[in-house]
Order: structure tokens, then sequence, then C-alpha cells
């Protein structure tokens, strides 16, 4: 993967690059172009079916016109919109990249819209709805969004398309930063190489990119490697007159952006162990300010989604509990107590999945990979994440909330705010059922681990709104549906 861009230069361009949010904005759009499409095409061969079906009647003709008026619910002029919805993973531009993940992706999709329609189609009277017409929906929005998708990828991985990037410092953060992108493929942006002005360092390369000279000649490698990006990956004290040629390249037109920021970017998550103090206040605290309405909204939000899952708990309830007992016997239910926002206490409850002595000698231990503690039918509760459901209680008493970061107990969050910078800043939320860390990423058996997890939690927390809870709802479907959880 170094080859690729550490190689000789690629097809130059000319032009302002797309940004990372008008990938993602074009994406979206024209995905909900292509639904609407998909819904006229479905609507014109559902109504040929339909007419071609219907009994011959004297003085009657048939015509597409009350096909659209008596055969035809509103609801189905609203599937564009929630197409998108369940496309949600691919709205993230680098497994937007990815033919394989596009594929998995329209796949599950397509199946899970299946599904829920069944489900619905199953509750409904006989004959209020149609399997013709959403069939036809999801064939066409599949095949056409699948065709748009690859044209994407054959576009904007293409080098004329791809952002030029430039890192200035060489050290920890510079470093970091390149190990980040190699191990992305297909690669996000062509990587230039790093200006610094150690001595040191100079006609050297760190991670296999080449230093470019020192901020001296920052204008001049701008010109000759034709970039569109700077990236300040400097922690320390920065010279006068290295910053003045960074403001007098930005007024050249040079996206000039802090490290933090494009890690962010990248993986969606913040790095912890790059950040100065002052960061904390200064960006963090600032960011994760949110409005009395989102507060208001996201409550309700909890109360109707936590008595829906009460709702589906009490349902699967007795099923669950006589699988327990038949496997492992009593209790059914465990509680533990966990750190609620501001660190407070509270008693949390699941369904049990491990076995009744896994910790018969008091020590707390992380649930590991094959954890051998986990019975036979817990690994299938955790699996499908129905072990959780008990938790919407402490939703609907306000302890918890729908999304937010993985609930910890106490003995936990004292160790690792001991061992990993700005833990602690995860309890500024309350806990949540799901959330971005959760669904991104595997639990954590590892203090290495449990930094990657804070990531994504502290990328949450600094801009957390409604538009990122219900995407994270809907990715935690996928993972029901896709037996994803551990």
């Amino acid at each position: 993967m170094t080859t690729c861009a550490s190689s000789s230069s690629p097809v130059r361009s000319t032009g302002r690059k797309l940004r990372t949010g008008e990938r993602r904005a074009l994406l979206l759009g024209v995905d909900l172009f292509l639904a609407g499409i998909a819904v006229a095409g479905g609507l014109l061969f559902w109504g040929l079916l339909d007419i071609a079906n219907q009994p011959p009647s004297p003085g009657w003709t048939p015509t597409f016109e009350d096909f659209l008026q008596n055969r035809v619910d509103v609801w189905y002029y609203f599937l564009p919109f929630i197409w998108p919805l369940l496309l949600t993973n691919l709205y993230d531009v680098h497994a937007a990249s990815n033919w394989r993940k596009v594929f998995n992706g329209l796949a599950r999709a397509a199946v899970i819209g299946l599904v829920i329609y069944a489900l619905v189609f199953f509750f409904s009277p006989k004959g209020s709805l149609t399997r013709w017409g959403l069939a036809l929906f999801l064939a066409f929005a599949t095949i056409l969004t699948f065709l748009w998708r690859l044209l994407y990828i054959k576009i904007f991985t293409a080098p004329a398309f791809m952002r030029r990037i430039l890192v200035v410092g060489a050290g920890k953060a510079g470093k970091t930063l390149v190990q980040a992108y190699k191990s992305l493929w297909p690669p996000p942006f062509y990587m230039a190489g790093f200006i610094d002005d150690d001595p040191a360092k100079a006609n050297t390369q760190v991670e296999g990119f080449p230093i470019l000279g020192g901020s001296d000649r920052l204008l001049e490698t701008i010109e000759s490697e034709d970039i569109s990006d700077l990236v300040i990956a400097i922690t320390g004290e920065m010279s006068g007159s290295a910053f003045q040629t960074i403001l007098d390249a930005q007024e050249r037109g040079i996206e000039v952006m802090p490290m933090p920021t494009l890690y962010e970017e990248l993986f969606r998550r913040v790095p912890v162990h790059h950040l100065e103090s002052e960061w904390l206040i200064r960006s963090f605290v600032d960011a994760a300010r949110v409005s009395g309405f989102y507060e208001i909204a996201k409550r309700m939000l909890d109360v109707l989604g936590g008595l829906a899952g009460l709702g589906i708990c009490i349902a699967l309830s007795p099923l669950v509990a006589l699988v327990i007992m038949v496997d492992t016997g009593f209790p059914i239910l465990y509680k533990q107590i966990r750190s609620g926002r501001g660190g407070r206490p509270y008693m949390i409850y699941k369904f049990r999945t491990m076995r009744q002595d896994a910790e018969q000698d008091g020590k707390v231990r992380l649930t590991q990979e094959k954890d051998e503690r986990i019975t036979r039918v817990g690994n299938f509760l955790r699996r499908t994440h129905i072990d959780e459901l008990p938790q919407f209680w402490n939703v609907v008493r306000g302890e918890m909330s729908l999304v937010g970061p993985r609930a910890e107990r106490p003995e936990w969050v004292a160790e690792f705010q001991k061992q990993i910078p700005f833990y602690r800043a995860r309890l500024l939320v309350k806990p949540g059922v799901t959330g971005l860390a959760q669904v991104s990423y595997s639990y954590y058996a590892t203090v290495e681990e449990m930094v990657i997890k804070l990531e994504y939690d502290l990328y949450y927390i600094k801009r957390r709104g409604l538009a990122m809870d219900l995407n994270i709802i809907l990715r935690t479907v996928g993972q029901v549906f896709g037996f994803r959880g551990r």
C-alpha cells in the first residue's frame, strides 16, 4: 500500500477537491435521486402486471391512472427517503470507495428491507399490502445504486480527483497519521510527504514517505507537488517564520488543518494520545455542548425507544428465561453496578450469558474473545444483542440513553483513567444501550483496545446530534440482523 502513495507522483490536477462532507452529500443526493427513479420503475412494472392480471369487464378497460388511484398507497412514495436509511453504513466515504463493502452493504440493506417488510406484511390485514411493489422497488434501487457506486469508486479513487496532502511535522503525531493512512485501502488521498525543520531528518524518509524540506521550502513544495491540503502535526512550539509561511499558504487557497481533525475525518475517532491538555477545553468541551432542543428530543426518543424495547423484552422473556434455565439453570437475570453520567453509580440489568461462577474469586475480568465463561445460550444472546434488552428499563428510568458510550463498571473506570488520557471525559453523557464505539469496534480485552473504544466515544460526544443517534441505531439494527454482537 505504501508504494502506491510514495512512488512517482500520480496524475496532477487543478481545481478544488471534494472534502469528506461534500462527498457524503453527493452520495446521499444521488442515492435519493436513483431511489426516486426506482419508485417510478417499480410503479411502471407493477402497474403493467396489475393491469394485465385484471379480469375482463364489459365496457371497462383498466388504465394506469386507475392503478395509481386504487392500488398504490401513500407510503410507497416515501420509499426513496427510507432507502438511504438502510444504506447508512455506506455513507462512510472510505467504505464507499471499496466495492466489496458496497456490495455487502447493498445486499444487507435489501435483506433488512425485505425482513422488516415481511414482518409488517405478516401482521397486516390480508390484501392491504403488496408484495410486487416493494420487490420491484428493492430490485431497481439495488441495481441502480450499485452501478452508481461503482462509477463513484472509478471516479473518486482516480489520482486526478484525490486530495494531495503534505504533513508539516515528522514527529510522533506525523508518524501516527501516516501509519493510520497506510492502514486504509483504497487510500483516501495522495500522501506527498513531510515538511520538517529538523536538520537530522533532511533527505530521509519517515514510514516510507520523504522529508521534502524545511518550512523555508514549504511554498515551493506546495507548488511543485500540487498540494491541496496542509496537515499540521506539530504538537510543540512552532517558529514564527514557519507559522507565517503556513498563513501564506492558506491565503493562496490551501486547506490547512491540524492532525487531530484529519484523524477524526479518517476514522471518526479522536486521537487521545496526540492531544494537548488545553484541547479538552478549547476543542472538546466547547464542541461537546448541545442545544436544549437536542436534549429534549433525545429524551423523547429514549422514552419511546425504551418503551418499545421493554415491550420486546417482555414478549421474549418467557422464551429467553426457559432456554437459560434449561442450559445452565438460575438466575435468569444478573445485575451489576455501572458508572453513569458524571460517575454516578446505578444498577444495570441483563439476561445472564455467563456461568454462575464467572467471578467466583471476586476478581473483575474483561470479556475476552471466545471467553470460556460464556455459555452456549449466552453466546447466541450476545450475538443477537438479546441479552441487552432488560437495559431498556434503565433507559426509561433515565439512567441510560439509547445511544451513548458503553456503561462501564466503576472498578474499570478507576483503573482506566489512571492509564488513558481523557478517559473520564466519556462520563460527560449518559451511557447507552448502543453507541458509536459498539457498532464500530469489537468489545475490548486490553488497554490498547480500550483506547480505540475511547477515541470513538469522544468523537461521538464531541459531534453528537439526532442524525448521528439515528445513524447509530440503524447500524445497530444491521448488527442484530447480521449476528455481529459479542
